[in-house]
């Protein structure tokens, strides 16, 4: 069955800088993604092509609801002072006006597992190829198959 693609319609904001290591935080070095791309690579998904960071967007005032992810990842230790965790990826695609849309992934740790830096309801982490020209504050568009997370 083919994918159903909404469109969501999205701001990006700062978020806790975690992800990417450019908070400074010397339990991440480098970065969660850093730490994580190889433990993610063993149990088959690569990153390699993925910018180290997240990128994160409001949805409101809408929410999102998760329906079925394209892979889910249970109790990952990626770390070695914090619990495990649950990840799960859904496709999801970056729409720029006169250009061909950017492929990449929902980014989903699963709050239930996570130890901190959590996000708001309305919050989601993306993953894609490093794109030049964002920035903080800036509305855009992306798209998400509905089998697998609903925006409304």
């Amino acid at each position: 069955m083919e994918n159903s693609w909404q469109k969501v319609p999205a701001r990006i904001l700062e978020g806790h800088r975690v992800a990417s290591g450019l908070n400074g935080n010397p339990s991440y070095p480098g970065g969660t993604l850093k730490m994580q791309q190889p433990v993610f690579q063993k149990l088959g998904l690569d990153l390699s092509e993925y910018y180290p960071g997240t990128l994160n967007v409001s949805v409101a005032p809408l929410k999102y609801r998760v329906v079925k992810p394209r892979m889910t990842f249970r109790n990952v230790h990626w770390h070695p002072d914090d619990p495990p965790e649950d990840f799960s990826f859904f496709d999801a695609r970056l729409l720029r006006e006169g250009e061909s849309s950017v492929a990449g992934f929902v980014y989903y740790p699963h709050p239930e597992t996570k130890p901190k830096h959590f996000q708001a309801s309305d919050v989601l982490e993306f993953l894609f190829p490093f794109v030049g020209g964002l920035e903080y504050g800036m509305n855009i568009t992306l798209e998400i198959p509905t089998e697998q997370m609903v925006v409304e």
